[in-house]
């Protein structure tokens, strides 16, 4: 048994460095509708709540299948998952998922209240997917798809969805916004494939960088951050929205020398990287939302 405390063991289950992926784009979606003179402090809050549980529910549940299916094993190069190292019973974690999902959904019901059958359809989406990211007949992560799910749930769906319960429109450039958080959040799982891809590849994870290898998976991270980036440029030259939102571009050396480790590192050595991809996007997220907030002012 590990020298953690109890609730230790479920801090670690829950991956706390992964919580911005949730968390930064409810924030920016907030921050824009602000800036747009619609924001609605019971709805965003509503959100940023539903977006951490499914986030957990997600991480538990990840948890949960990549143990039953295999790929969690003692050669893991990454850190610690709390049922393969019996922290915490497969049954319980199961179980602990469901909970998060359960509470989700509670908080979604209010959701849909306010915005109607495009947040019922969103929630539903959520819930399914959250699951079936490793869950289920033809998980997700398993057959490469993984990377798609998280920049449509974790980018566009969260900031859209988000901007949508308080202005119940959804204008160009809040999708544009939920394309980058979304990208610098697919990112974040880049690293995380790319560290794993050779115990995925016995566990038939067919992740991407598993089907096309650790350069091809270097190139994606190095894309998806770099489109981030471009796309708020294109917005401001397109005068969509306020120059301020080039704050955003203040994540740039950070960006760059996270990108340099993705290179030149490999196996553990990218585990601290993996918060780091996650710092890219949550100072993104915040940046983007002080310049929306500063731009209207």
């Amino acid at each position: 048994m590990s020298g953690l405390s109890r609730t230790q063991m479920w801090l670690n289950a829950a991956r706390p460095k992964t919580l911005a992926a949730g968390a930064a784009p409810v924030a920016a979606g907030t921050a824009i509708a602000a800036a747009d003179g619609a924001l609605q402090w019971a709805p965003a809050c509503a959100c940023m709540a539903g977006s951490i549980l499914i986030q957990i529910g997600y991480n538990f549940a990840n948890d949960y299948f990549d143990h039953k299916k295999g790929a969690d094993t003692a050669d893991r190069v990454g850190p610690a998952r709390a049922v393969a190292e019996g922290w915490i019973t497969p049954r319980t974690m199961a179980l602990a998922s469901g909970l998060s999902l359960l509470l989700a959904f509670v908080v979604g019901l209010y959701l849909i209240h306010v915005g109607g059958w495009p947040i019922l359809a969103i929630g539903i989406a959520s819930l399914i997917c959250a699951v079936a990211y490793t869950g289920g007949p033809m998980p997700l992560a398993y057959v490469g798809l993984g990377d798609l799910f998280v920049l449509i749930f974790f980018g566009l769906a969260a900031v859209v969805g988000t901007y949508w319960v308080q202005h119940l429109s959804a204008p160009l450039h809040i999708w544009i916004a939920g394309a980058s958080l979304g990208l610098l959040a697919t990112a974040i799982l880049v690293v995380n494939n790319l560290r794993d891809r050779h115990t995925d590849k016995l566990a038939a994870k067919r992740t991407l960088a598993v089907r096309f290898g650790a350069t091809a998976a270097r190139w994606e991270y190095t894309l998806l951050q770099a489109g981030a980036f471009g796309a708020v440029g294109v917005l401001v030259l397109l005068e969509s929205v306020s120059p301020w939102w080039m704050l955003s571009w203040l994540v740039i050396p950070l960006a760059i020398r996270e990108n340099r480790a993705i290179w030149t590192k490999d196996g553990t050595d990218l585990n601290p990287h993996l918060g780091g991809a996650a710092r890219v996007e949550l100072l993104f997220g915040l940046l983007l939302s002080a310049g929306a907030l500063i731009g209207c002012s």
